[in-house]
C-alpha cells in the first residue's frame, strides 16, 4: 500500500499546472546575518518551467542571491486540511541583467498582473524606464516536493 506522502504528491504536470493557476510565490534567499529572507513576488514560468521573477537589481534578494545563490519557492493554497495545496521547489538561481538575455527571458513570460491592466503608452514607457533598473531572477529547481490533499478525498 502506497504512504500517505505518495498518495498526495503532485505529478510534473500537476505541478505546472497549480504553478501556472497561481499568481503570488513565496522567495526564500539565505540572508548575511543567516537568517533565510522570505519575500512574495509576482512569477511566471517560461518554456522549460523554470520560474522567473523581475525585481530591481539593488534589492536584498538579488544581493542575497549573488552571495549564494541557492533559493527555495513556496507556492500554497487552501484553507482547510483537505483543500491544501502546496509546492516547494529548491532551486539554482541565475540573475539575468538587462540585454539580449534579459530581454529574451522576460519576453518569455508573461505575469498575470500585466495582462489584467491595459496599458497606456505612459504605463508603457513608465515600465520600459523601469526594466533598466531590474534583473530577472531565474529559478532552476534541483528538487520538488508537492501535496494535494484533496486526493486524500476526504480521507484522513
Amino acid at each position: 500500500m502506497p504512504s500517505r506522502r505518495e498518495l498526495i504528491a503532485m505529478t510534473p504536470e500537476e505541478v505546472r499546472e497549480y504553478l501556472l493557476a497561481q499568481q503570488r510565490i513565496i522567495l526564500i534567499s539565505n540572508g548575511a546575518s543567516g537568517f533565510p529572507h522570505p519575500a512574495p513576488m509576482n512569477y511566471g514560468l517560461d518554456g522549460q518551467g523554470r520560474v522567473l521573477i523581475l525585481t530591481f537589481a539593488k534589492s536584498q534578494k538579488v544581493r542575497n542571491l549573488e552571495r549564494d545563490p541557492r533559493a527555495t519557492l513556496l507556492v500554497e493554497s487552501g484553507r482547510v486540511y483537505q483543500e491544501l495545496k502546496s509546492v516547494i521547489l529548491y532551486c539554482r538561481t541565475e540573475i539575468i541583467h538587462p540585454g539580449p538575455d534579459f530581454d529574451a527571458a522576460r519576453d518569455s513570460f508573461t505575469t498575470k498582473a500585466q495582462t489584467r491592466t491595459a496599458q497606456t503608452p505612459e504605463m508603457l514607457e513608465q515600465i520600459a524606464e523601469s526594466m533598466k533598473k531590474r534583473v530577472c531572477l531565474r529559478f532552476t529547481p534541483e528538487r520538488v516536493i508537492s501535496w494535494d490533499h484533496a486526493k486524500l478525498a476526504g480521507k484522513y
